[in-house]
């Protein structure tokens, strides 16, 4: 079993981009977020949520990641049960998301990069300032975060058997508590 210590020296040891390392330290939360919401394991959901994206800067293709980064995982003692979650959360490498745990990172994976952009360019840069409202309000203006894919994230919330702002609010309030961590604590607007 890898510790969370051992899973984030593997993301430090790959992963320069610390916007990239926020990413997968939301996805870690959101992760962590549903294991204790569904009475999974926690420890190994979170794993998966912080390694998912471990080799993008080594692999940053549809033809490497994250595939190509299986085989650092297993020779750092990754449990093959979050190896699998990692490799199914890209449509590509055709492993089938079967289990929960799959489809929970799977779902997790791009909202967090939305919700993220929305605190963002709010004026206080905090996620304490954002509501489900704001999300929507930006998911329906196409030219605000182009690159977010919300057609996968509507089929990945799907497949997870959520509803769409349901799970928004779900991942929200999971970063809403790690704010600090994920560095989107800013400074809150007053009143």
């Amino acid at each position: 079993m890898t510790s969370r210590e051992e899973a984030l020296a593997i993301v430090r040891e790959h992963v320069k981009n610390e916007g990239l390392v926020r990413h997968m330290l939301a996805v870690e939360t959101a992760m962590r977020h549903y294991a204790k919401m569904f009475g999974e394991d926690a420890e190994m959901w979170g794993l998966a949520g912080l390694l998912h994206d471990f080799d993008w800067e080594i692999h940053p293709t549809l033809e490497g990641h994250p595939q190509d980064g299986a085989p650092i995982l297993r020779e750092r003692g990754v449990p093959e049960e979050v190896i699998a979650a990692v490799l199914s959360h890209a449509n590509h490498t055709g492993v089938l998301r079967e289990t929960r745990m799959q489809k929970a990172l799977y779902a997790c994976d791009e909202i967090t990069g939305l919700i993220t952009a929305v605190t963002l360019v709010r004026p206080s840069k905090s996620i304490l300032d954002v509501k489900v409202k704001s999300i929507k309000n930006k998911w329906k203006d196409k030219a605000f975060a182009a690159g977010a894919k919300r057609e996968e994230m509507e089929e990945a919330t799907a497949e997870f058997g959520m509803e769409l702002w349901e799970h928004a609010g779900n991942v929200l309030a999971a970063m809403q508590a790690n704010a600090d961590e994920l560095g989107l604590k800013g400074v809150p607007e007053q009143g």
